[in-house]
């Protein structure tokens, strides 16, 4: 998850998120976040954005990619793949008339993947938007420091105090 200090840069983006008419007898839609728009729209959330081919887009609401120094890594890896994603997350909503509240967005794969825990949460990797990718560059090129991997050596086990533990304990 996100590291405690606050984070350095704050993205604003919107969320997309599609309904279609589930080929299922157990539900009756599926939800998928499908895209994020840079910056935050002026429109309110759950707004149908258009009806098509029997799914409808929604502007679900908006979030923040929070940017973190510690993190550069992570975010230099994501911008190496060949389309580097934004990871969306939508959880079920308590109240009210929609049955997803928007989360969290991040362009850190690992939290993403960590937000895949609660069984319940819908995450989706959807493209990064370009003026994203511009922008997470350049926070990668300022504030990246290589770190070098130190592998943690193995104490050797002590046989005799296995064997001292034994003996004293009484669990022979």
């Amino acid at each position: 998850m996100s590291p405690v200090a606050p984070p350095v840069m704050r993205l604003s983006v919107g969320l997309v998120v599609e309904r279609r008419k589930a080929e299922s007898p157990w539900v009756d839609f599926v939800w998928q976040a499908v895209a994020v728009l840079p910056d935050e729209p002026e429109t309110k959330p759950w707004t149908v954005l258009r009806e098509q081919g029997g799914a409808t887009l929604f502007y679900a609401g908006s979030a923040t990619v929070d940017l973190y120094p510690s993190e550069t890594a992570r975010y230099r890896d994501n911008l190496a793949l060949g389309s580097p994603s934004i990871w969306t997350v939508l959880s079920p909503a308590e109240e009210g008339s929609w049955p997803y509240s928007v989360v969290a967005a991040t362009a850190d794969p690992a939290e993403g993947e960590a937000f895949t825990a609660a069984g319940a949460n819908l995450v989706e990797a959807v493209p990064m938007p370009e003026i994203l990718r511009e922008a997470i560059e350049s926070f990668v090129a300022e504030h990246h420091v290589e770190r070098e991997f130190f592998k943690r050596k193995r104490r050797q086990a002590d046989p005799e105090a296995l064997a001292r533990c034994r003996h004293e304990g009484g669990r022979e």
